[in-house]
């Protein structure tokens, strides 16, 4: 478990270093989260921050993100990360894109959150479909070197 762990944090941080930071300086993600998630667990318990990238959030900053994706109402409920509120805009086998709604970027912002074996990757973005569709890029290509070793 240490060596695949290990493994996980030098994915994570090769994957960070050269997709999430500044859209200025060519970045497709702004913030990125893995996080710990265990469907199984109690509901009770606080998400883990198993790694962090461009943001600052507690487990309680993203208890009621937790909260909203184990009750599974992707389609009929918004939710918080940090202050931003979000919409759930594209669902998918395995990941889901939501839209900002409250923003105060001009070109918006969105998130994508895509479920990776026992984590969520949450990985923020600036913009709208054009960039959108960079981020999903690099969450897909961290979805793929993660899964080749972990499963």
């Amino acid at each position: 478990m240490d060596a695949d762990w290990t493994w996980a944090c030098r994915a994570w941080e090769k994957w960070t270093a050269k997709h999430v930071g500044s859209s200025v300086a060519g970045k497709p993600v702004k913030a990125a989260l893995l996080l710990n998630y265990d469907p199984t667990g109690p509901s009770r318990l606080l998400p883990i921050v198993a790694e962090e990238e461009g943001t600052k959030f507690t487990a309680v900053d993203l208890q009621p993100f937790i909260n909203f994706f184990r009750r599974n109402n992707l389609q009929t409920e918004f939710f918080s990360i940090g202050p931003n509120q979000y919409l759930v805009t594209s669902i998918h086998e395995h990941w889901f894109c939501a839209r900002c709604v409250n923003t105060t970027q001009p070109g918006g912002e969105g998130v994508i959150v895509m479920q990776i074996g026992a984590y969520l990757l949450v990985s923020m973005y600036d913009g709208s479909v054009g960039s959108a569709s960079h981020a999903m890029v690099a969450v897909d290509q961290f979805a793929w070197h993660f899964n080749r070793r972990t499963h």
